[in-house]
């Protein structure tokens, strides 16, 4: 194997492809980087994969030996990002011995070699099965499904089908929904804008799916990189795959039954509040830091009367402090509690500059929704305070 790439382009696809690899292999090989030199497509192929979540890129290159090797991966991304910008040229040093093959990696007036490991060790990519289906995903909407509900996955792994992102698909709709037991982000978004380059022929009609959080945030930088037009998702009971022009990112799914959210949602609110998003968020980031000094409670008083809403925190032998803001209230008065961390994480992420705050009393969800623009329904548990 011999070929020659630019460094810059290596560094930057170095690190796209790293965040596969596994921090703690169960086996060396996991531990490193398969590199694919084809000679057809004058490119170098660059795979991790950690059993869970794979990642494949494509870097152009100058091949002129086919070849392949895996490399460990830290080692070699600590080299080629530190390495002047210059071409870099890569070669397999002739062995007799498979098993001890060195890898030259050459620029300026740099020459390192690297111990190699032999590809047929590395762990073949899931495969989709035969009954596996194909559709194809907008990317803005796909985009707008991530950030309203990464934010409110669980990092519980004793309560793994939480820590992924549930995604359905109907041949008008996406939804996606995300849970941690404490709070609920559900955002609904059409599946086909009139920029967006996919047919409802082209739907699967049928996709419901867990998918990782983790893969999910690779996903949402690989489509940073795209921002419009669709991308394409293979997908079957095990796995689905999602592919770009020149990125491949492969997902185990998450096993289990994803709980029946949309019954969590009350029908009814005895008491609506309407307010500016960018005012209420600004006062409650100051009255947050009192927060953190207890409990990071932060209790509300809704004042149908003046029209007014109050935030306020007692943090005992420490400090005190409260907002009032102006609001547009529905409703008798009422006091309620709520973590000032999940009300700031619904709060950034909710997109309109109004939005309204729906409830019936202390102690059951209230929801936070958007007015105008996508349709978004953030519910909170509250936290129930003595007087």
């Amino acid at each position: 194997m011999r070929l020659i790439c630019s460094q810059s382009h290596l560094a930057a696809h170095l690190a796209s492809v790293g965040r596969a690899v596994a921090s703690r292999p169960t086996h060396p090989i996991l531990a490193n980087i398969r590199l694919d030199a084809n000679i057809d497509s004058q490119s170098l192929g660059l795979i991790a994969f950690d059993l869970n979540l794979g990642i494949q890129v494509s870097c152009p290159s100058q091949v002129i030996e086919a070849g392949s090797i895996t490399l460990p991966a830290k080692l070699f991304n600590d080299i080629v990002s530190r390495l002047p910008d210059e071409d870099v040229t890569i070669s397999v040093d002739k062995s007799i011995d498979k098993d001890n093959t060195m890898v030259s990696i050459i620029c300026g007036s740099g020459r390192y070699q690297v111990h190699g490991l032999p590809v047929e060790e590395f762990p073949e990519l899931p495969q989709i099965s035969e009954d596996g289906e194909m559709t194809y995903l907008p990317v803005e909407a796909t985009l707008s499904g991530l950030s309203s509900t990464l934010f409110a996955t669980s990092a519980d792994e004793t309560k793994r089908i939480l820590t992924g992102v549930h995604l359905t698909a109907s041949a008008d709709r996406l939804e996606f929904a995300a849970t941690d037991g404490h709070r609920l982000s559900v955002l609904q978004t059409g599946f086909l804008d009139a920029e967006d380059a996919v047919t409802a022929d082209t739907v699967s009609t049928n996709l419901e799916v867990t998918i990782p959080a983790r893969a999910l945030r690779e996903l949402e930088r690989m489509l940073n990189q795209q921002t419009e037009g669709a991308i394409a998702v293979k997908f079957d009971n095990a796995n689905m795959i999602f592919q770009s022009a020149n990125q491949i990112l492969i997902s185990r799914l998450l096993d289990g039954s994803y709980p029946n959210y949309r019954q969590l949602i009350p029908n009814r609110f005895e008491r609506q509040v309407t307010l500016e998003r960018k005012l209420f968020l600004s006062a409650l980031e100051r009255i947050a830091v009192l927060a953190d000094q207890k409990n990071n409670i932060v209790k509300i008083s809704i004042d149908a009367t003046g029209q007014e809403i109050s935030l306020s925190v007692e943090a005992p032998d420490v400090a005190a402090g409260r907002e009032s803001l102006p609001a547009q209230i529905s409703g008798e008065d009422v006091e309620i509690a709520f973590n000032v961390k999940y009300l700031l994480d619904g709060l950034k992420a909710l997109p309109s500059n109004e939005i309204q705050i729906q409830l019936n009393n202390p102690t059951s969800p209230a929801v936070l929704i958007p007015l105008g623009g996508l349709k978004m329904t953030y519910l909170l548990m509250p936290v129930q305070i003595r007087n």
